[in-house]
């Protein structure tokens, strides 16, 4: 491997300690200089983290480099605050380089580190070489459109930004415009009136839950499409993909869509990725009835148990994240299945399968396989009609990701080896079977265990897929009835004795897309493969 050309290097202290510092165009390195005088030979450019008393920062995780001891409260680690009170006069000869440094469960941390040097005039080398560096990096953005949505989740959005997030975007010399939501689908709403306005911004960031994100989902898919003059409502339209990225500060109940691509729902972690300028494509399902265009759906889409369990959680919304407990230990008792049937397009030509246990991670090969087979592929999804396949039955659950839906409550998710941006979506499909049975299914979410090594569940990854309750008619004539003539039929089939389960097929569930409740329960879905693109890499192998 070829050596990196050295920039800059010089023997600097921090603190007591001197060390041997040096800048290439791709690493700033540092070691002590005691061990770097005892290894005969051993030049700068060879410096590598794996060498024992030496640290190695690639360039494009340097968050910032300015003048004097910079140290944050954000950013102060126990290092930093012992060089603090060994020097609590200030330097005048200092320079400050905030990094990214990684932290257990897949966190990031911003650490500093102060270099002294011995005079003014090398020290704005130092600042001049690093700022360069950091110049080169187009991709990094510097000016963000901000939602905050001050009543999601935990209701702690406001503070997360002002006080984890904000002060990481100003030390990064990022520009914001931010706006506190004021009410549901505000910022949906907000983004498709925008026409030109956007352009300025490098991305949007969304502080809040999942429901904030399917927000800034529609509002900029939306906004896309009609600035390209696509029909949404036609199901074979191809969509344009968007062209501004999308950040995620997770400040909600699950955070799943945060928890699926990177391992975790820390707003640092999150942040830092947003200032290193990662770029992670994923890709988005469109919701269609008839020709009528629903929703988009980026994580799931769930119908029988997931639909019953949010339809009956929407009436305990006082109760906080509480309520989806109580009503999916309320929906489990219930028991109840459904009827119908389900067309899908197999994606045959793709690398992966649900099954095969290979987690998507960063720099996976299946995803980057995948966007040039879903490409090749769709002019011939709505022509060979041979590629579809049927299956019929009556169903616990219909369940369709294109995510594995990990979160911290399960860690793997629904679907353990789905994949980001493959152009495919995992269809779950759990048949009648016993409460034991199915708890079994259930229980598996939370562990190792093969959630689909059952002979009452199948999985199928699939590119589209359309849904079609039994009694479709009854559906059509729900349309017409008032709200409390529909709330005395939903509560008439709610809960079922314990004793046995439900014996009504003719009864139908609600879809469920992305924790918001469709209007209809046929339906047809089809992959878009990479339409969106978040500020993130993909979870990293540890």
């Amino acid at each position: 491997m070829d050596e990196e050309e050295v920039l800059l290097s010089s023997r600097l202290l921090q603190g007591r300690r001197r060390l041997d510092v040096v800048l290439s165009g791709g690493a700033l390195t540092w070691r002590d200089a005691e061990e770097s005088s005892c290894q005969c030979g051993v030049g700068f450019s060879s410096f590598s983290s794996e060498t024992a008393g030496c640290h190695s920062v690639q360039v494009c995780e340097i968050v910032s480099v300015q003048e004097g001891d910079g140290a944050h409260p954000s950013t102060t680690t126990r290092e930093s605050e012992m060089v603090a009170k060994q020097h609590t006069k200030p330097d005048p000869h200092a320079f400050t380089v905030c990094y990214v440094r990684r932290s257990a469960h897949h966190r990031w941390l911003c650490c500093d580190i102060t270099f002294s040097c011995p005079n003014q005039g090398l020290r704005q080398q130092w600042i001049q070489a690093i700022s360069e560096n950091l110049a080169l990096l187009s991709h990094r953005p510097r000016c963000l459109l901000v939602y905050i949505n001050p009543h999601g989740g935990r209701h702690l959005a406001k503070w997360i930004y002002d006080h984890k997030v904000a002060p990481l975007f100003c030390r990064a010399g990022i520009s914001t415009d931010v706006i506190i939501t004021e009410h549901a689908n505000h910022a949906r709403d907000h983004l498709r009136a925008q026409h030109g306005d956007l352009k300025k911004y490098d991305g949007v960031v969304c502080v809040g839950g999942d429901g904030m994100v399917n927000e800034i989902l529609h509002g900029l898919v939306s906004r896309t499409q009609t600035d390209h003059g696509v029909d949404q409502n036609q199901p074979d339209a191809h969509l344009v993909p968007c062209s501004l990225r999308i950040g995620i500060i997770p400040a909600g109940s699950t955070d799943c869509i945060c928890y699926t691509t990177m391992g975790t729902n820390d707003p640092v972690t999150s942040a830092l990725h947003i200032i290193v300028g990662d770029s992670q494509p994923m890709d988005v399902c469109s919701v269609h009835n008839n020709n009528t265009f629903l929703k988009y759906s980026v994580s799931l889409l769930g119908y029988g148990f997931y639909g019953d369990v949010l339809t009956d959680s929407e009436k305990k919304r006082w109760m906080g994240p509480l309520r989806y407990d109580l009503a999916g230990v309320k929906t489990f008792l219930s028991h109840n299945y459904y009827e119908g049937s389900i067309w899908f397009v197999p994606a045959q030509e793709t690398q992966g399968q649900p099954r095969d246990q290979e987690q998507c991670l960063a720099g996976c090969h299946v995803c980057q396989q995948g966007s040039y087979s879903e490409k090749k592929k769709l002019k011939h999804l709505s022509e060979d009609e041979n590629e579809w396949c049927v299956v019929r039955g009556k169903f616990l659950a219909v369940n369709a990701t294109t995510v594995s839906c990990a979160c911290p409550r399960s860690p793997r998710g629904l679907s353990p080896s789905a994949h980001l941006a493959d152009g495919t979506a995992d269809l779950i499909l759990v048949r009648k079977c016993s409460r034991f049975g199915f708890f079994r299914h259930l229980l598996r979410h939370t562990n190792a265990d093969d959630q689909f090594d059952h002979p009452f569940v199948e999985v199928h990854r699939v590119r589209r897929f359309l849904f079609q309750p039994k009694n479709q008619e009854v559906s059509d004539s729900t349309k017409d009835l008032s709200d409390s003539e529909m709330e005395k039929r939903v509560k008439t089939n709610a809960f079922r004795p314990i004793c046995h389960a439900s014996d009504d097929i003719t009864a139908q569930s609600n879809w469920t897309c992305d924790g918001e409740i469709l209007p209809h329960a046929a339906i047809q879905v089809r992959v878009h493969g990479q339409l969106i693109r978040l500020f993130a890499r993909g979870i990293e192998n540890q």
